[in-house]
């Protein structure tokens, strides 16, 4: 099959939707359909020769998180090329209802496109607002697709309309085999952190706050911190007495997020909301290594309903050092995890899920001409 990606936010900026696209558009490759990606970027020289650019994206807060998302006649004369140059048989946008890309391809074609919806955000006075404006190009969608069950609420609640639930995917080979960090061969009590240390959602200081009951059950417990964020800020938060326990070594390319893993007797991801799935979990349980996170539901389903991780208390520092200590020390325990984590991963492995998403392609272009512009689209 022809397949055309949309993806809104920027490639070369690390996050969960674009590595979500990467992974999709490179296993699709691989079982031998024809894919293209257009995508914003800050430099178009990281883009892989399946990809095109869509234009350079802004920042704007959105779910708790920064979001880059691009609009305007550049990008949108950049998709319009993209749709006519192409004929696809199937276009698939990713966060239609974000300002971007997705939302552009929605505007601009006809024909068989199927829409992805990654957040999770029961409240958004956003999606609320703009509802009337997104409608007219939310009908085109010939299938919709909810990562998570969160996800799919939202679409209910905000636009009212229901999805297939199809989770994201990891590439588990890319975890399997992964090595441990310089000094941390092998993990020795251990936990790792991944994730954006200055955005309070990711819960870091939640961990942090954990980290003084922790040392006194734990005295040779460590904690290696990995993302992007402002790691002098956060160097000086720390307890003085408690300082030479934590590495933090800020962003690491995504090809080194798997030594993260790998260096931990376990993976903490001490979350505090506004999630719409656990890729992150998926990713460690990947890696071997054990999972101890928030009770979110997002996370509660990817774990199993705590069969397959431990999960504590939302917030809750007292709850999580317990929880850490106790896995830390329980080398049987966290080998019962980490097998579980293994077994329910394979079912998230990416040609597992592609071949879902490939289904659904086939269902909504079975008889229909390849996707076009809509007829009042020109170049500007």
């Amino acid at each position: 099959m022809r397949i055309g990606l949309a993806c809104p936010y920027t490639w070369d900026v690390p996050g969960g939707v674009q590595v979500h696209v990467r992974d999709l558009a490179e296993t699709l490759i691989a079982a031998g359909h024809e894919v293209s990606v257009i995508t914003p970027a800050d430099d178009s020289d990281t883009l892989p020769g399946y990809a095109v650019d869509a234009g350079r994206a802004l920042p704007v807060p959105y779910n708790g998180s920064v979001s880059r998302v691009l609009m305007g006649p550049v990008s949108a004369t950049r998709v319009r090329r993209w749709l006519r140059e192409n004929a696809f048989d199937v276009l698939h946008v990713h966060e239609p209802t974000a300002p971007s890309v997705g939302l552009l391809a929605c505007m601009l074609a006809d024909g068989p496109i199927v829409a992805t919806f990654h957040t999770a955000n029961p409240r958004s006075k956003i999606l609320t607002a703009a509802q009337g404006a997104l409608q007219p190009s939310l009908e085109k969608l010939r299938a919709r697709i909810a990562v998570s069950e969160a996800a799919r609420r939202t679409i209910v609640e905000h636009l009212g309309t229901s999805a297939v639930l199809i989770p994201n995917g990891v590439r588990v080979a890319g975890f399997a085999d992964a090595r441990p960090m310089p000094g941390y061969e092998p993990p020795r009590h251990t936990v790792c952190f991944l994730g954006r240390i200055d955005e309070p959602r990711k819960g870091l200081d939640v961990l942090l706050a954990a980290l003084p009951e922790l040392a006194r059950r734990v005295p040779d417990v460590r904690l290696l911190v990995a993302g992007p964020g402002d790691v002098a800020a956060v160097r000086s938060r720390l307890d003085p007495a408690l300082r030479d326990r934590v590495e933090l070594v800020g962003l690491v390319p995504n090809e080194d997020k798997a030594r993260v893993f790998a260096s931990g007797d376990v993976y903490c991801a001490p979350n505090t909301g506004q999630e719409s799935f656990g890729i992150v979990l998926l990713e460690a349980m990947a890696s071997g290594t054990p999972v101890m996170a928030s009770d979110l539901d997002a996370f509660r389903r990817v774990l199993d309903d705590g069969r397959a991780g431990r999960l504590f208390g939302v917030g809750e520092p007292a709850q999580l050092a317990d929880g850490l200590a106790e896995l830390l020390l329980d080398d049987a325990a966290r080998a019962a995890f980490a097998a579980r984590g293994r077994a329910v991963v394979a079912g998230y492995d990416w040609p597992v899920i592609a071949e879902s998403i490939v289904d659904l392609y086939r269902m909504v272009s079975d008889g229909a001409g390849p996707v076009s512009l809509v007829s009042s689209a020109s170049d500007a």
